[in-house]
């Protein structure tokens, strides 16, 4: 007769506390979350400057759309490159040279200047390295800690999303000072200061990493449960990133705010998303990572209907905030299963599943700048992805009595 091994996991958040400061390595998990906030912030900044840098280049609605979405699509596939480098020369070493790209790109742009639609769409698509970022922060953090603290320790590094918070408060304001061309020179300092710290005091996990080539991530894509991963962090990261890229344009465009105030509420939206990244791993090994995802779609889901039909600035803005944290606390729960699933690919899965959440940031944006061009409201966008978030719970019903009774059974945490 086959018995499963017993498995005996701690549910008290005060007990994965103590685990963190004994296990590890902190500092690495520190310089990842400096690392993933910094590339963040500058893989964001074009949805917040949105506003300005569309009067002063006189876009269309479907243009600014697509200029705070290119960022998304890029990151997106480059999110793949980084995830092979990662796994080929290491996180450091990838994270070294992408920041050096992303770096050289910023400076270009600040001191050639942005002058037509189709330089800035170059420089979204440069920025795109800093969003592939992701891909080099979670496995190089992850890989220090054991199975049971998954949820925590890569909802920690992830909350260095909370970089586009940073940009929506300070972005528009120094553009307004300084011009926003003056802005990503701004950006400078922080990123080459960061880039010091992570050179200095990040580490290499201690394990034999098998080196993956392209044919790995084909092989992969074969696995049912690589295409659901895939869906699932393509609906909970891109709602948060692509509120995060839009609610500046949004709240302008619908309420007659200026671009200072606008980045004001949408920093306050993009916020909780950011915090709850980690609030979600957490609850996900508490709860177990299914249960947590069925409650965050669902309210998320709910939050962005309600968001197309309403027309009060400050119901709108708390039906974001709900949202937004709701999406954040869904990429801690994909990011507390995948772990458990694909421990020895995590940093070829980290590279697809975080290109399926680029792509759902990019869906996100260009959707609402798209109906807002065509119809003259979001309406349509909204409610796209509400019924992605939709299509998501119906997923999760479909996989996840297979998964607990299969991988699930042996894995080191709950599901």
């Amino acid at each position: 007769m086959f018995t499963l091994p017993l498995r005996i996991v701690s549910s008290s958040p005060t007990m994965n506390l103590i685990q963190l400061k004994k296990s590890g390595h902190w500092p690495t998990l520190a310089t990842a979350f400096l690392y993933f906030d910094v590339s963040f912030m500058v893989w964001t900044m074009l949805g917040a400057l949105g506003v300005q840098i569309g009067i002063t280049l006189g876009l269309s609605p479907q243009q600014k759309g697509l200029m705070v979405a290119t960022p998304y699509l890029s990151g997106a596939f480059l999110r793949i490159a980084l995830g092979l480098l990662v796994d080929r020369i290491g996180a450091k070493n990838t994270g070294i040279i992408a920041q050096i790209f992303v770096i050289s790109g910023m400076a270009v742009a600040w001191l050639a200047g942005i002058h037509s639609f189709p330089q800035a769409l170059a420089l979204g698509a440069v920025l795109g390295v800093a969003g592939a970022s992701f891909a080099v922060a979670l496995p190089q953090a992850g890989r220090w800690y054991p199975p049971q603290m998954q949820g925590l320790v890569l909802g920690l590094a992830g909350a260095g999303n909370i970089g586009v918070v940073i940009d929506s408060v300070l972005a528009p304001r120094l553009a307004n000072a300084y011009g926003w061309n003056n802005v990503f020179g701004l950006a400078l300092p922080p990123l080459i200061l960061v880039l010091a710290v992570y050179i200095l005091f990040s580490r290499e996990a201690p394990l034999e990493v098998k080196k993956k080539k392209f044919s790995d991530y084909v092989a992969l894509l074969k696995q049912k449960d690589a295409h659901w991963f895939c869906l699932f962090y393509t609906v909970s990261f891109g709602g948060f990133s692509g509120l995060a890229a839009s609610l500046t344009i949004y709240f302008t465009s619908e309420f007659g705010l200026t671009a200072v105030r606008a980045g004001e509420l949408a920093a306050l939206c993009t916020l909780v998303g950011a915090v709850g990244r980690p609030v979600g791993g957490a609850l996900a090994d508490r709860l177990g990572g299914i249960r947590a995802l069925d409650i965050f779609y669902g309210v998320a889901g709910a939050s962005l209907t309600a968001a197309a039909f309403l027309n009060s600035l400050w119901l709108c803005t708390l039906v974001f905030f709900i949202a937004s944290g709701a999406f954040g606390m869904a990429n801690g729960s994909v990011f507390q299963l995948l772990p458990q699933r694909f421990s020895k690919d995590i940093g070829v899965m980290t590279g697809l599943v975080g290109c399926g959440g680029g792509l759902g940031g990019f869906l996100l944006a260009s959707s609402l700048g798209y109906s807002k061009g065509l119809t003259g409201a979001y309406l349509a966008g909204l409610l796209t992805f509400a019924g992605l978030c939709v299509v998501a719970l119906i997923g999760l019903g479909l996989v996840k009595t297979r998964w607990r009774t299969t991988w699930g059974c042996l894995a080191a945490a709950r599901i």
